[in-house]
């Protein structure tokens, strides 16, 4: 599988070869709210994404995402970020291809809805169909400090972990994805998928996600920072 080249981004600057900011549209009907490029903002070497009230194109609610420019394959994808609070949002971390990159629909997934910020949902996307959901534990909650989410993407194999432990894990060929992706950052609501999501309720302030740190390893690379899962996972764990 082609990929681009490992990296680790700690935002101590916004790198806009690497990144592309959505604004004005967003991702479909269930979504409450419109991508802002306002809403991205870094200070201090931390990365926020916003959702606030702010009445945009034909919604009521303005949020943020960021993607990057480049495909990514097989390896570790990790990052470090702290979520926020409230009924009927999501904080992802995420990779992502689809039909608008002229390819099927592949995903991975670690989503904080944050109606309840002590578990993080991982999940996967096969030809657009979900696979392998899971709501596990963030010792502490998503909210309450920064947590480190990765996972480990191989050909025969597909592991998440939180905060360095191993929390799900997938063999099943028919349930890995197989296209490069590119990688994701987002903060939106919903009023329509409240059996997922929770009932949506305005939060009254501008809610953030915050993100200091992202890596992606390709498989056989050095591993680039000490506490990168690429330094000490095994075939085993």
């Amino acid at each position: 599988m082609q990929s681009a080249p490992s990296f680790v981004d700690n935002f101590s600057n916004f790198d806009r070869s690497r990144w592309y900011v959505s604004d004005g549209w967003s991702n479909g009907a269930h979504q409450n709210c419109i991508w802002s490029k306002d809403l991205v903002r870094l200070s201090d070497g931390v990365l926020s994404l916003s959702f606030e009230k702010r009445k945009f194109k034909d919604r009521e609610f303005a949020c943020a995402e960021i993607q990057t420019k480049q495909r990514y394959g097989y390896g570790v994808y990790e990052a470090r970020m702290k979520t926020d609070s409230g009924s009927g949002l999501n904080a992802a971390f995420f990779t992502y291809i689809g039909p608008q990159d002229k390819k099927p629909w592949d995903e991975i997934d670690f989503e904080v809805l944050t109606k309840d910020p002590s578990k993080v949902q991982v999940n996967s996307y096969i030809q657009g169909k979900p696979k392998n959901g899971k709501l596990v534990d963030v010792e502490g909650g998503a909210d309450k400090g920064f947590n480190d989410y990765g996972f480990v993407w191989e050909k025969d194999r597909l592991r998440w972990y939180v905060n360095g432990k191993l929390v799900n894990e997938v063999t099943n060929p028919d349930e890995l994805p197989t296209n490069p992706q590119k990688i994701f950052f987002s903060l939106w609501g919903s009023d329509k998928l409240t059996n997922w999501m929770g009932a949506f309720a305005d939060p009254g302030r501008k809610v953030t996600m915050q993100v200091k740190r992202i890596a992606f390893t390709a498989l056989g690379q050095p591993c680039q920072f000490p506490e990168s899962l690429a330094c000490t996972i095994t075939n085993s764990n």
